[in-house]
Order: structure tokens, then C-alpha cells, then sequence
């Protein structure tokens, strides 16, 4: 299958499409709720916590209050920053799919829900970061929530004028969500932390299972 579009302006996300990365949010996650005498033991009930912003799963998961959130992501943070970031791997594969990218003339652009100051520290520490023409990220301040957020900042910032030339690659429903508000076709890949129902649901405009379906739908128009 091929899409029948030549896309210029590729936006990845991050942990679960670039970076095998949930065993790292899963401890992070599990240590900050300790704090609050929320004991998780089996870090797959933790999964959810892969793709979305981290405030929402603390309070949308465990019903922590504002205060309560604000404390159990400066938890997170901290170790995060010291071990969690490191508790991962770039799959297998993914660098000789993105130097195809970069030789077929793509731009490559990392649009992920994490802080910005984390999201260059990961991708410079696993080598990703030579690959992408623009880090796209949430700010430190907060303004940029969502994942439509952060592609909307994107888009404003390298001045892209046809959004149809953009395609979102994720592998969880915010991915996909934040894509089709903006207005952009997106690929939900398969091999990450969300499946294919979460992601045809969500209106993935097409599903890959693996890099080569990915680069069969992006190059092979």
C-alpha cells in the first residue's frame, strides 16, 4: 500500500515510534506515585502513561489533585532526568529508516509531548538528534499542552505554508488526534506502545506495522 502522496515534512513522535522508552516513564511513574502512597507493582498497568502529557495521566489516571500533580511531575522529573531517560533503546531499524528519509529529501521533524530541554537531552544522548532538521517539543513554561499544540507551534515556526505536505507518525491516539485537529494526515505505526483499534479509532489516516511499511507508504508514491 502506498499513500499516492509525496510528503516533504515528516513529524515523529518520540517514546514508542523512534524510542522503545516505556520501561523508563513506567519507573517514573511508579516512583512519583509512591510519594502519595500509591503503590503499583506491575509496571505494564502503568503503560498508559506512554504519549500523553504527563500531568493529564496523574490526573486522569489516578485523580491526584492540581497540587498534588504539580508535586508528583517534579517527582518524575527528577528521576526521569537521572535514570528514566536512559531506561531505553531507538528501535531497531531506525536509523537506517530515517537516513533513507534524509536521503530522499524529506525534513524531519521530532513533534513530542515531552518538555523541550528532555526531549534534546534524549535524542542528542541516543543519537537521533543529527537525523531531524527541527525539535519540536512542549515548552518548559507550559503554554504548549497538547500534541496539537506543539504541531501548531511547529508549523508556525518553520513557516510551513501547505499543511498537506505534513504527515503526523505516532503510535498512541493523542498522535493521531492532535494530527486531525490541525488538519494533517497521519500514520499510526503499530510496533509501539498503542494498537491498531486505539489507533483507527483515533482516525488514523493510514497504519503501518513496522519501518518498511513506513517507508513503502513514504516513498513509494
Amino acid at each position: 500500500m502506498t499513500t499516492g502522496k509525496n510528503y516533504r515534512y515528516l513529524f515523529f513522535d518520540l517514546d514508542g515510534t523512534l524510542m522503545k522508552s516505556g520501561e523508563g516513564i513506567e519507573r517514573c511513574a511508579q516512583h512519583a506515585l509512591r510519594h502519595f502512597g500509591i503503590n503499583v507493582e506491575n509496571l505494564e498497568d502503568l503503560r498508559p502513561f506512554v504519549g500523553p502529557p504527563l500531568e493529564d495521566s496523574f490526573r486522569n489516571f489516578y485523580h491526584l489533585t492540581s497540587e498534588q500533580v504539580h508535586e508528583a511531575t517534579r517527582i518524575y522529573g527528577e528521576r526521569y532526568a537521572r535514570l528514566g531517560a536512559y531506561e531505553a533503546e531507538p528501535y531497531e531499524g531506525v536509523f537506517n529508516f530515517l537516513q533513507k528519509m534524509k536521503d530522499a529529501g524529506k525534513v524531519l521533524v521530532l513533534a513530542t509531548s515531552k518538555k523541550i530541554i528532555m526531549a534534546q537531552r534524549v535524542t542528542e544522548h541516543f543519537k537521533l538528534a543529527p537525523y531531524f532538521d527541527y525539535i519540536g517539543a512542549r515548552d518548559e513554561a507550559g503554554t504548549l499542552h497538547t500534541k496539537a499544540d506543539v504541531i501548531r507551534n511547529i508549523i508556525q515556526t518553520l513557516g510551513i505554508e501547505n499543511i498537506q505536505e505534513i504527515v503526523m507518525i505516532g503510535d498512541r491516539k493523542f498522535d493521531i488526534i492532535g494530527a486531525n485537529e490541525v488538519g494533517l494526515d497521519s500514520i499510526g505505526v503499530l510496533y509501539g506502545y498503542g494498537d491498531a483499534e486505539e489507533l483507527t479509532e483515533a482516525g488514523a489516516t493510514y497504519l503501518a506495522a513496522d519501518y518498511q511499511e513506513l517507508e513503502t507508504l513514504l516513498l513509494k508514491n
